[in-house]
């Protein structure tokens, strides 16, 4: 996978299980060292996201807080923005992950699931996790059976 903000690196594998399984905690270990990077001074709640697209890029998001709430970012719109103005497209990715210090999986806001369902397409692979290890795999339309379309 190549890495935007961190370097390039690319493992470019047939899917199978093994494969999938390694990449899914690739994918937690870049959304958790996004999380490093997180703008929280407010509520100190960070939260960190890697979006892999098809040809392998990887896409770092943190949350970025300010003083005024509603001009917050999430993690996941970091990422999902991030890709689309390096030039990628809606289902040019295949998964998602999102890492938070929470009791069990992260669980991503309603603007986000929205922003993920069309960004990602409804079959984005959307990996919530934790950083005690415990983790969900899931779709966007899972997420959101019901989002909002024009």
């Amino acid at each position: 996978m190549a890495t935007v903000g961190v370097g390039p690196r690319r493992y470019l594998h047939a899917h199978n299980r093994g494969y999938d399984e390694m990449e899914r905690n690739e994918l937690i270990e870049a959304a958790k060292a996004a999380r490093e990077r997180a703008y929280a001074p407010y509520s100190r709640f960070k939260v960190g996201a890697a979006l892999q697209a098809r040809d392998g890029t990887i896409f770092h998001g943190c949350n970025v807080e300010n003083a005024s709430y509603g001009l917050c970012n999430c993690a996941e719109r970091t990422a999902m923005f991030s890709a689309i103005a390096a030039g990628y497209r809606p289902g040019d990715f295949t998964r998602l992950a999102v890492v938070g210090d929470t009791d069990g999986p992260i669980a991503p806001c309603g603007a986000c699931r929205q922003v993920i369902i069309e960004i990602g397409t409804p079959d984005i692979e959307v990996i919530l996790a934790n950083l005690k290890g415990a983790v969900e795999v899931t779709t966007a339309h899972a997420l959101l059976p019901g989002a909002f379309r024009l």
